[in-house]
């Protein structure tokens, strides 16, 4: 894609103004799709799937030439506000952020939704022999004629509460960094501003993953009965970390996010 067919692309008005910053990049099951530029821009190599292939050259030449087309629009822009980017001494910015880093690292948002990354990576160890024992369970029944179709949505239904867990699973984490990060670079004495802050946007994004997570471990935890305590020390776990985002963020769950929220 060249500069001024993205250009072209970001005129469009049909287009929400940064809904792509705060969704769960879940475009499968999202319905703004069409009002969304980040997903328009995907689309123009959605055919070519050397392009959509991480570990085809193409896919990264793809990405360098847009990482080069963004930087020149940033130059351009900095240069109509009559900043020079040349001039900023990165050396300090870098060191700046190494430190602002290493806060966000040890917060305990982002430790607390790390632990948990790896309580689902855990479980799911274990997984291929739990969800053996309940599909050949649900395949008996099947052939003994026992509610065949409830069976074979009990089985649909699984398979799409684990994929609600694997998509949230590392994305409550990251972006529980974003919202601690960007809270530790924006802190000032003006903390009770009503004007709305990217973490709070993150924030809630990052609740709304636990929010589906919870939902979706209460749901395996009914159809896995055996894996009781196993789960409900998950659920307890994420209970915890969504309160603890609740409380470092206070306002987060009135963040209007563009579009899904309006």
């Amino acid at each position: 894609m060249d500069k001024q067919k993205l250009l072209k692309l970001a005129e469009n008005p049909n287009h929400i103004l940064g809904i792509y910053n705060y969704c769960n990049r879940w475009c499968e099951r999202c319905t703004f799709t069409s009002k969304c530029l980040n997903y328009k821009m995907g689309e123009e190599h959605s055919d070519d799937s050397e392009a959509n292939d991480i570990n085809n050259k193409k896919f990264w030449d793809q990405l360098t030439e847009m990482f080069k087309i963004t930087l020149e629009l940033l130059y351009e822009d900095a240069e109509k506000m009559g900043i020079d980017l040349n001039a900023i001494d990165t050396k300090e910015i870098e060191k700046t952020e190494k430190v602002l880093q290493q806060k966000t690292d040890k917060h305990i948002c982002a430790t607390e939704s790390y632990k948990y990354v790896y309580m689902v990576k855990k479980w799911f160890e274990a997984y291929p022999e739990i969800s053996k024992s309940k599909q050949d369970e649900l395949i008996q029944q099947a052939e003994l004629e026992i509610t065949s179709t409830d069976s074979v949505k009990e089985i649909e239904k699984i398979k799409d509460l684990i994929e609600v867990i694997h998509w949230y699973q590392f994305q409550i984490h990251v972006k529980a960094k974003r919202a601690i990060h960007g809270m530790l670079d924006n802190f000032s004495d003006d903390d009770d501003s009503d004007y709305p802050n990217d973490s709070d946007g993150s924030a809630k994004v990052a609740l709304i993953g636990i929010d589906d997570s919870i939902a979706a471990w209460g749901e395996l935890m009914n159809i896995f009965r055996s894996q009781e305590n196993e789960i409900l020390n998950i659920l307890v776990h994420l209970e915890r970390l969504r309160k603890t985002i609740e409380k470092t963020f206070p306002k987060a769950r009135a963040f209007k996010r563009p579009g899904f929220d309006d």
